[in-house]
C-alpha cells in the first residue's frame, strides 16, 4: 500500500493504517505542505441536511488503526465554521488507538440555516497526537498556587 501525505516540513512520526470500506473513498489527505491536519471526508450514499441547531453523526467509510502511543483528535475545519457555521459537536473528538470502528464525525449547525452535507465533503481534519498517560494518585492536600482555585475567566479578559 501506499503511504500518503508525508510530504513537507516534517517527517511521518508513525505510520496510521486506514480500512476503506468502498474502493471508490480517498485516504485522508495533508492539503499543503506543513498542515497539522488530515482533512477527512463524508462517505455518504445521499446528501443529509443538518438543521440549524442540528447536530448529525457523519460517516466517513474509514476505519483505521493508530499505533499505540498515539490518537488521532477529530478537529474542525475552519473555513466550514467561519463560512457555514458548522463545527464538530466534540471538538476535539479523540479516537483511540485500541478503536476500530468506522470512524464518524459530529456535526452541529450553528448557523441559522439548513446546511447540506455531500458525498466526499471535506468535513473534518484529524491531528495525530503523541499520548501521555499519567499515573493517578489521591490526596489530602493539594499544593498551594498565586492562581489558587480561580478559573472560568478569573485571569482576566
Amino acid at each position: 500500500m501506499e503511504e500518503k501525505g508525508f510530504t513537507g516540513a516534517g517527517e511521518a512520526g508513525c505510520v496510521i493504517r486506514f480500512k476503506k470500506s468502498d474502493a471508490a473513498l480517498r485516504l485522508p489527505e495533508y492539503e499543503s505542505a506543513s498542515a497539522a491536519g488530515m482533512d477527512i471526508r463524508a462517505f455518504l450514499p445521499v446528501d443529509v441536511n443538518i438543521p440549524p441547531l442540528g447536530r448529525m453523526r457523519i460517516p466517513t467509510g474509514l476505519y483505521v488503526e493508530i499505533p499505540d502511543g498515539y490518537e488521532a483528535q477529530v478537529r474542525p475545519r475552519s473555513g466550514l465554521a467561519y463560512k457555514s457555521g458548522v463545527t464538530v459537536l466534540n471538538s476535539p473528538g479523540t479516537i483511540d488507538s485500541d478503536y476500530r470502528g468506522e470512524i464518524g464525525v459530529i456535526l452541529i449547525n450553528l448557523s441559522d440555516e439548513f446546511f447540506t452535507v455531500k458525498n466526499g465533503d471535506r468535513i473534518a481534519q484529524m491531528v495525530i497526537s503523541p499520548v501521555t498517560r499519567a499515573r493517578v494518585t489521591e490526596t489530602e492536600l493539594l499544593s498551594e498556587t498565586k492562581r489558587g482555585s480561580g478559573g472560568f475567566g478569573s485571569t482576566g479578559m
